[in-house]
């Protein structure tokens, strides 16, 4: 099963962004922070690396050799100052695709979150080069609100009546990732050929940037990866949750209490 999430995110000036750096810059996760922190009872590896990184300020993409914070949101590894050894490593149940809306700003999105944090598991596109599907509609799952949207306790009743129309094998090759290939124009078949699309109802967004307009069950891309893989681990794997997937949140996390740490230093909270 392939999990599928786009995100649209607002534009934000330089001199704000800048502000809001130096205010983060200037700030500390403490123990006091983190009451009211709905965040604060996950299973998380030591944010050391990020409080040291954080001191450093920003420094060089091993990779392309760009100036960033913490990691390198375009080639989605972490930079200089974050070792990779130091980074937790989460192993998901399923493979998950992440397709990003092109005029999505990359510095903006938590997508990266997910490929830092489980790499063999998460693959990121942007639209319109997605992968081809075409043959295994009954195995994906696309993670977005709309109309037809179900909740994840739905998944095992959908798989029951679809299971004898999935595929028994994909080429031979489980690990390879999925072709990629153009928008196309979606004729009359196509428009029968819907995904199961699920939405998760109950969760509250705890982004820093909300999307205008949207209420607050809209989450961010890393939170809907992370809230439907807790509930798929519940609801169809049928297993006890033990905090598996918690350090999915683990930048995620730890930039949300910087941020609340400003803005209550700059008496906006």
């Amino acid at each position: 099963m392939s999990l599928n999430t786009s995100t649209f995110l607002n534009q934000a000036s330089h001199q704000k962004l800048k502000r809001n750096f130096e205010c983060l810059k200037n700030s500390q996760p403490t123990t006091s922070s983190l009451q009211g922190n709905p965040l604060q009872n996950l299973q998380l590896a030591s944010w050391e690396v990020l409080e040291n990184a954080q001191k450093s300020g920003r420094s060089k993409c091993p990779r392309c050799g760009s100036s960033r914070m913490f990691y390198c949101y375009s080639c989605y590894v972490p930079v200089e100052t974050v070792p990779t050894k130091e980074i937790p490593v989460v192993k998901l149940p399923l493979n998950i695709d992440i397709i990003k809306h092109p005029n999505e700003t990359d510095g903006k999105s938590t997508a990266v979150h997910a490929k830092l944090l489980a790499p063999e598991d998460v693959t990121i596109y942007t639209y319109p080069c997605i992968p081809d599907y075409e043959g295994q509609r009954h195995e994906i799952a696309l993670i977005f609100p709309g109309p037809n949207s179900v909740s994840v306790k739905d998944i095992a009743l959908y798989l029951q009546k679809h299971v004898k129309h999935i595929s028994s094998g994909n080429g031979g090759d489980s690990s390879a990732e999925p072709c990629l290939k153009k928008a196309k124009i979606e004729t009359k078949e196509d428009k029968n050929l819907r995904l199961l699309q699920i939405e998760l109802k109950t969760r509250k967004t705890c982004f820093w940037r909300r999307q205008k307009g949207k209420p607050d069950t809209y989450l961010a891309t890393i939170e809907a990866i992370y809230y439907f893989l807790v509930e798929y681990h519940q609801e169809v794997l049928k297993e006890s949750y033990k905090g598996q997937y918690d350090n999915l949140l683990f930048f995620f996390s730890f930039m949300y209490t910087l941020i609340k740490n400003a803005k209550n230093s700059a008496g906006k909270e």
